[in-house]
């Protein structure tokens, strides 16, 4: 089949399903549209949340892309199996609206929608689509509770590494508390360590990249996946660096114009390079590991018909 034919067939397809499930969609849009809306204003509309417009844009087209994967698995999915969850579902929705509690509301939205899709594929296709679906969870931004607790450590390891880096290369500077002295300047950490705030974004950039270029080994991208999160602290290790550095040579005023206008891009640019290194690192050393035998596409179909 043709990517016109498949093309027309998909499209084809949408419309019948349209047509024959009117109520469905209405009650898929009356939780999708107000919670989308929601989490455009208190998310998307933040540096840290800033990722998510394009993680929904290029989620939905890997699912439009991989589906031509899934289809031959397709089969609706047993009624009671999607009641027993779709109840429990819809009460932690409803609690979560009225709490207004952005966090779950998206979360639980999107398992609502991500079941309705079961309902229609059942469990094998689903499984072939399981990068897409997971990788659309970044679009959501996470309790801030769970970000603090993951953030925090991170914030006090990686300044105490960049001070300590820096007094061995015979730089004046010390840190005190949340304070780094450098000189005569003074910074804060939670200034210097902020870049920590786009942990989330860079690690779905990476995934995407990684699973985008490297799909067709699973092997070799399990192997990138795990690398995603220390390549993110590299990159707002090399940030702290930079910053600390661009305060003692050019002054606080320099230093925090380079924070709010380039600092989110560096950190983007150095966390981008790295993984390309990294990629080209590995499949130097590991050539092997290239080798497009086992990929996720016929791994997914693999599982998908011992879930059958």
């Amino acid at each position: 089949m043709t990517n016109s034919s498949t093309t027309e067939w998909s499209k084809s397809a949408l419309i019948q399903w349209i047509l024959a499930n009117p109520v469905l969609l209405a009650g898929a849009l009356a939780v999708f549209v107000p919670t989308m809306l929601l989490v455009s204003q208190d998310s998307w509309s933040t540096e840290q949340g800033a990722h998510g417009p394009i993680v929904l844009a290029t989620g939905l087209w890997l699912l439009v892309r991989e589906w031509k994967h899934a289809r031959p698995f397709a089969k609706p999915a047993p009624t009671r199996t999607v009641l027993l969850a779709l109840i429990p579902l819809l009460a932690l929705y409803y609690i979560a609206r009225v709490s207004a509690i952005v966090e779950i509301e998206g979360y639980v939205m999107y398992g609502l929608l991500v079941l309705t899709l079961f309902s229609f594929i059942g469990r094998r296709a689903l499984t072939v689509l399981w990068f897409p679906l997971f990788y659309m969870l970044f679009m959501f931004p996470p309790p801030d509770t769970i970000v603090a607790a993951v953030t925090n450590p991170l914030k006090v390891a990686l300044s105490g590494w960049s001070v300590s880096l820096l007094y061995h290369l015979g730089y004046p500077i010390a840190q005190e508390g949340v304070t780094i002295q450098i000189g005569q300047y003074q910074l804060f950490v939670a200034d210097a360590c902020s870049g920590l705030n786009s942990l989330i974004s860079l690690s779905a950039i990476s995934l995407f990249y990684v699973y985008l270029r490297h799909h067709a080994n699973f092997r070799y991208a399990m192997l990138l996946f795990v690398a995603v999160a220390p390549v993110a602290i590299f990159a707002n290790f090399v940030r702290i660096m930079f910053l600390v550095l661009l305060t003692y040579y050019g002054g606080e005023a320099i230093a925090q114009g380079f924070l709010h206008d380039f600092a989110g891009m560096t950190t983007f640019m150095t966390a981008l390079i790295s993984i390309f290194l990294l990629d080209h690192l590995v499949g130097k050393i590991w050539p092997n590991l290239k080798s497009s035998a086992n990929g996720p596409v016929a791994a997914a179909q693999a599982v998908a018909q011992k879930a059958s």
